[in-house]
């Protein structure tokens, strides 16, 4: 796949619009009900990170990356400021945030994840994208040691144990995170406002699966 694993600037990111975005197919029955269906299992994202005014050095740095990207041909990561790490955005990373899983003394690999609840619904999200130096890992209530017991794959979000979590044993994780994206255009359109900043009425980027 074609990934680049830069982060968009986390600076310019912040104060972007967007969010999750579902595929709901609804037919509406001569009886007046409804029967819905969705062929995405999961979620996909959009984001906006266009803002009416950003400096000549902010724009320099859009162009910058917007180039190396090749556009729309090259992934890349993105913060997404709304979203981006297993706790509660007031609260610290915990090794206790998330569960991924359960040992049974066999298994060495487990997918970072995260849990979406509300009432006795569940959505579970997996984590391609840790950020470095941010992953925590508890076993059995225990936190463990990044590289002593287990190592984690920035790129596929998957922790990998030295030795297998023994059996029955709870696998728990914190982490912050980043989107893979691409541009969702071919073009960026700009223009110099004044001769110390300029506009950037819109930088559209959209989640890849990955």
């Amino acid at each position: 796949m074609t990934f680049h694993e830069e982060r968009f600037p986390a600076d310019l990111s912040f104060g972007s619009v967007g969010g999750p975005e579902r595929r709901t197919e609804i037919v509406a029955l001569n009886s007046g009900f409804e029967e819905r269906n969705s062929p995405w299992a999961h979620s996909r994202r959009r984001y906006d990170a266009g803002v009416s005014m950003r400096s000549l050095d902010d724009m320099e740095k859009v162009i910058a990356f917007y180039e190396a990207r090749r556009g729309p041909l090259f992934g890349f990561r993105w913060k997404d400021w709304t979203d981006y790490k297993s706790s509660l955005p007031s609260l610290d990373v915990s090794f206790l945030d998330q569960e991924i899983g359960v040992g049974d003394d066999v298994t060495f690999e487990f997918q970072l994840c995260k849990d979406y609840r509300s009432g006795d619904e569940v959505y579970c999200r997996d984590i391609r994208k840790p950020v470095e130096f941010t992953v925590v890992i508890g076993v059995g209530g225990d936190e463990l040691e990044l590289g002593k017991h287990y190592t984690v794959n920035l790129t596929t979000g998957i922790v990998t144990f030295l030795e297998p979590p023994g059996e029955g044993a709870l696998v728990t994780a914190g982490f912050e995170f980043d989107v893979a994206v691409r541009f969702d255009a071919d073009r960026l359109e700009m223009s110099h406002a004044s001769f110390v900043a300029g506009e950037i009425p819109s930088i559209p980027v959209v989640e890849l699966r990955v």
